[in-house]
Formats: C-alpha cells, structure tokens, sequence
C-alpha cells in the first residue's frame, strides 16, 4: 500500500452571497483545505494582517471594497489571489489581471469540484 502525499492549502474565501461562500468553503474542505471565510473585502483585509494564506480566493462585486481594489491589497501583502466571479466581461478579467490576480474563473463555466482542481493548479 502505498502512501499519497497531499497538498492541503490554507484558503480565505470571500463572498458576499453566504450560500456560494458556504457551498465553496465546503468543498475546498472536502479536498482537504483548510478555510477560512469573509463575506466582504473589509473582513477579508482584517484576517489577511491577522493571518497567511497561501491564497485568497474572492468575488469581484461585494459591497464595501471593489474588487480590483481588495486585489490590489491581497498581492500588496504577498498572498496569492484569484478572483472567483459571475463577471464574465473582458474588461472585468482584465481589471482583475491588471491589479494582480493570478487568476480568474468563472463561477458558471465549472461545477465547484472543477473551481477547487482549477484553484489548486493556479497556486502550484
């Protein structure tokens, strides 16, 4: 029998929508990933100085903080940040990319098993 060696991740998940937020936070955990969670960029920003990530998973569109703007704070302190969103315009992707994000997936285009492998292979 052999032994499988496992990439457990510490993850924030930020989302505003509590049902996406606890639906993906779920799943990570079912992969093995340890999460945390903020339903908006202000909590997420409080939890970044309190703790390290080894990545920042979070929506474009909450209220409080744009989206490009909490990017923008993510990578200034050295975390990793994907944006996981329903904003599917270019112009949307291209601010993310602009501010720093290392990636960007669109919640519709996979099912949530698909966003954590897609997730996972971003912070290789």
């Amino acid at each position: 029998m052999s032994l499988v060696a496992l990439h457990f991740m510490k993850l924030l998940l930020v989302d505003d929508d509590a049902f996406l937020r606890d639906m993906y936070a779920t799943k990570f955990a079912e992969a093995g990933d340890k999460v945390e969670i903020a339903k908006d960029g202000k909590e997420a920003l409080r939890l970044i100085e309190e703790d390290s990530f080894d990545a920042v998973v979070t929506d474009m569109i909450m209220p409080g903080i744009t989206g490009a703007d909490l990017i923008k704070e993510i990578v200034k302190n050295d975390n990793v940040c994907i944006v996981l969103s329903n904003q599917g315009e270019q112009s949307d992707i291209d601010a993310a990319k602009k501010a720093g994000a290392k990636g960007y997936i669109i919640k519709a285009d996979l099912i949530p098993s698909e966003v954590v492998k897609k997730v996972h292979n971003l912070i290789k």
